[in-house]
C-alpha cells in the first residue's frame, strides 16, 4: 500500500476530503521526524512506538579504496509495534503463507 492508497482509504471511510487527511498524515509525520531528531520518542497504546535507536562506534572499510573507516556512534529511527497490535497481525495472516513460499513451491 503506498502513502496515497492509504490516502484514499481513509477518506472513502471518514468521509474527510483527501485534502485534509493528506495535510493531516503529512503533519502527523513531520511530528514524528521532528520528535525523534530531537530525541523524544513517541508511544502510541494499542499501535506501537517510534524510538530511536543507539548504533555504536565501529570501523568501517572502504572497500573501492580498501582503507578503514571509523563510523561514529548515531541514532537511527525505528519502530516496535504495540503487542495488541502483533497479535492482530498474526491472527489475521494465520494460514496464509507468503508470496515466497508459494513460488517456493511451483519451482
Amino acid at each position: 500500500m503506498r502513502k496515497s492508497d492509504l490516502i484514499n482509504q481513509i477518506s472513502e471511510k471518514t468521509g474527510i476530503p483527501k485534502v485534509d487527511v493528506l495535510v493531516t498524515l503529512e503533519t502527523m509525520f513531520k511530528e514524528v521526524k521532528d520528535s525523534l531528531s530531537h530525541g523524544e520518542n513517541i508511544y502510541i497504546r494499542g499501535f506501537g512506538s517510534f524510538i530511536t535507536k543507539k548504533r555504536a562506534a565501529k570501523i568501517g572499510r572502504n572497500i573501492k579504496r580498501n582503507v578503514a573507516v571509523e563510523i561514529p556512534e548515531h541514532f537511527i529511527p525505528a519502530f516496535k509495534p504495540a503487542k495488541e497490535f502483533v497479535i492482530e497481525v498474526k491472527s489475521k495472516r494465520k494460514g496464509e503463507g507468503t508470496a515466497d513460499e508459494g513460488q517456493l513451491d511451483e519451482e
